[in-house]
């Protein structure tokens, strides 16, 4: 009998993160754009989010960070870390691949016709920053999730066709091991932000997947939430087995999506967070929706893994209390400190991407144990730099030691064929 279960996979925090202000639309990243980074704190903290989950009895995997800066992008621009222009040398710094929410849209091999877990990593097109991400990401999946007989990893839709991944995608299901469906949230153009996920986008990937229409829902994001600043759904909404939480403003049209939802999944249960509760500025700011909703084992119901941003904010955290101290499926709330990564735009959900799989089919050398854990804390702690401004990504100095932190990482994990 496999051992079907939902793996976390979280990105490692590089040694470039810095707060470049890249991301348009995404409030915490412009706002903190030009401030001083923390990378060495911000590995840490992630790792301690991994450490709480494998304590809660999750299982948990992780992905490296990408070579960065990446110099062969920058020379098919005809430029240099030296002479390029300041936002584009930060495009080729960014650590933003440490959001692996954005890697790839993943469809469990309960879900797709051929039964196997379909993966296709996301072009993220949208963001210069992110946009050349996609090569080594998917040399990354093809790594992790190699068997055939279990997994198919796909190449990236291709333009002009945004698509943004995982973040953008939710699933309803019994539980995680059983046939469900799979809804795919894209946004229209308008208002001052761009909408990163196109719908053509979203049914190109449910095709590659092999997904039934009946067991799919296509839902438009509502402008006025990615006008607020929700830049992905997963800011305004997240859904676990039979439980889809989301906020009052989260949809655009959202009684004909709750009726399609309750006719193709009737056993959903539906908790909406009403705007005059918490707001939407509350929710965005506070990343309540960009938690981790997961069930514990051993019927110890779900929990949301939140940014202690959340508890921090007094009707988020008023809201909360009341949700957790009814009879509803979430019974439990467990705030991490991710503050380096909240502060450049992305939660505790941002950080991870979803896989249903028998973890036994998974590459050993991603999945996360405390004595892995134990090791690249020791390499984050001795190579990954205490602090970085925005003006230092001239530095030669820096790059160099970017650089071979990364290679210490990849040598700590035995993952030396990632280095190129």
């Amino acid at each position: 009998m496999t051992k079907v279960q939902e793996i976390n996979f979280d990105g490692l925090i590089g040694p470039s993160h810095n707060y470049a202000g890249l991301s348009l639309g995404n409030i915490a990243s412009s706002t903190n754009a030009g401030e001083a980074s923390y990378p060495r704190e911000a590995a840490l903290q992630g790792i301690a989010k991994m450490r709480h989950n494998i304590d809660l009895g999750l299982a948990q995997g992780f992905f490296m960070p990408l070579d960065r800066p990446n110099i062969a992008w920058l020379d098919q621009l005809g430029t240099t870390i030296e002479s390029s222009e300041p936002h584009v040398r930060a495009a080729a710094y960014s650590a933003s691949s440490m959001w692996a929410a954005n890697a790839a849209t993943v469809s469990p091999a309960q879900d797709s016709e051929d039964g196997r877990c379909h993966l296709t990593v996301a072009n993220l097109q949208t963001m210069p920053h992110r946009s050349h991400e996609w090569p080594g990401t998917l040399a990354q999946l093809r790594l992790v999730f190699a068997n055939p007989d279990h997994f198919s990893v796909h190449g990236p839709i291709p333009s002009p066709f945004g698509d943004e991944g995982a973040a953008n995608h939710m699933r309803l299901c019994p539980s995680h091991g059983e046939a469900g469906i799979e809804i795919f949230i894209y946004g229209k153009s308008g208002g001052p932000f761009p909408a990163r996920q196109h719908v053509e986008a979203s049914k190109a990937v449910a095709r590659k997947h092999g997904l039934q229409d009946d067991h799919v829902i296509f839902a438009q994001q509502s402008d006025k939430a990615i006008a607020a600043g929700a830049f992905h759904n997963d800011v305004v909404a997240v859904a676990n087995e039979q439980v889809l939480f989301a906020h009052e403003d989260a949809f655009e049209h959202r009684d004909d999506f709750y009726a399609e939802v309750q006719r193709k999944f009737p056993q959903a249960e539906i908790i909406t967070v009403p705007a005059d509760k918490v707001s939407l500025a509350d929710a965005i700011t506070s990343y309540l929706f960009n938690a981790q909703l997961v069930t514990l084992p051993d019927d110890g119901g779900m929990a949301l893994i939140l940014p202690t941003e959340a508890k921090d904010n007094e009707a988020v955290w008023t809201y909360l209390q009341e949700l957790v101290s009814g009879n509803g499926p979430i019974r439990k709330l467990c705030p991490v400190d991710v503050r380096q990564s909240m502060a450049n735009g992305g939660g505790p959900a941002c950080l991870r991407l979803r896989v249903v799989a028998d973890p036994d089919a998974v590459d050993q050398r991603f999945i996360a144990t405390p004595e892995k854990l134990d090791a690249i804390a020791g390499v984050v702690e001795q190579y990954w730099p205490e602090t970085i401004m925005p003006e230092q990504l001239t530095d030669a100095d820096l790059l160099t030691s970017i650089k071979n932190a990364r290679k210490a990482l990849l040598e700590t994990c035995a993952l030396t064929d990632l280095a190129t």
